[in-house]
């Protein structure tokens, strides 16, 4: 514990890498094991008291995250980009504190920031492969086609209202986001990466989008029939979520942020057979 006594408050940012297996999502919540209960714990055994972080976003039970960002405030004599090596002594394994620095009072990690950006990885191949298993979906019942799937990814650039992809149990007043950035690409024989980029997401948004999306790519749904569905915001016809596993929170963007992007912009390795 630290003597707070005669410091003054800051608000300190930190970028967070976690493998969400073993925790049941982002948010702190009774019973079930979370990553924002694990640092606020680590914070408090450092200062003596609660203190509460805040998240650029609510990743969910078993996603992971390379570069999630939060902030809290506290009065303690630890300079701001020490608390990133103070905390990682104290968490557990499955949680790695990138870096941490001070931030203006102004800032904050969910509302200044512009956009989320989520990677999606599909492994193909149909010998499975222990060192991949927690990061991907292990898809290899038909073939699929990346081309089709990128296509059906386009017309979503822009504000749309993008209901069709949200699970039940949603506290957002609305559906309506602005998609920044899509892509799907093979970068190997076997591995598929689908990223997509926007202002904000949707409870289970991404995973039911996944899960669509393979349908398209193994023919089983057409391309008029995808857009039908989520133009329309037809959320009853869409039936798959894809597996957390293979998801991951790849960055948050800021219009100010204080960490170089060797820290946050690429943090999630590629998997690659070379």
């Amino acid at each position: 514990m630290v003597d707070s006594s005669s410091t003054n408050k800051q608000r300190i940012a930190l970028v967070i890498q976690y493998v969400g297996t073993n925790f049941h999502g982002w948010q702190r919540q009774p019973h079930y094991r979370s990553v924002q209960a694990e640092i606020e714990d680590a914070i408090a055994s450092i200062v003596g008291h609660k203190v509460t972080i805040y998240g650029a976003g609510r990743t969910d039970s078993g996603v992971h995250a390379s570069a999630q960002v939060a902030h809290f405030e506290v009065c303690s004599p630890i300079p701001a980009q020490k608390w990133a090596k103070v905390l990682n002594s104290c968490l557990p394994d499955g949680i790695l504190i990138r870096a941490s620095s001070e931030v203006a009072p102004h800032w904050h990690a969910c509302f200044t920031a512009t956009y989320r950006r989520y990677r999606y990885t599909i492994y193909t191949g149909k010998i499975p492969n222990l060192f991949l298993q927690p990061f991907t979906w292990h898809y290899y019942y038909q073939p699929l086609n990346e081309n089709l799937m990128a296509e059906a990814l386009k017309p979503m650039l822009g504000h749309h209202d993008m209901s069709a992809f949200r699970r039940a149990g949603s506290k957002r007043s609305h559906s309506l986001l602005e998609v920044q950035e899509v892509s799907c690409v093979r970068y190997e024989q076997d591995l598929i990466n689908i990223e997509i980029q926007a202002s904000g997401f949707l409870y289970g948004m991404v995973r039911l989008l996944v899960g669509m999306l393979v349908e398209v790519g193994a023919g089983t749904k057409s391309l008029t029939q995808f857009q039908d569905i989520w133009m329309n915001c037809r959320r009853e016809e869409v039936k798959y979520s894809a597996p957390a596993k293979g998801l991951c929170l790849l960055r948050v963007g800021y219009p100010e942020f204080p960490f170089p992007e060797s820290v946050w912009f690429n943090a999630q390795p590629i998997f690659t057979f070379s």
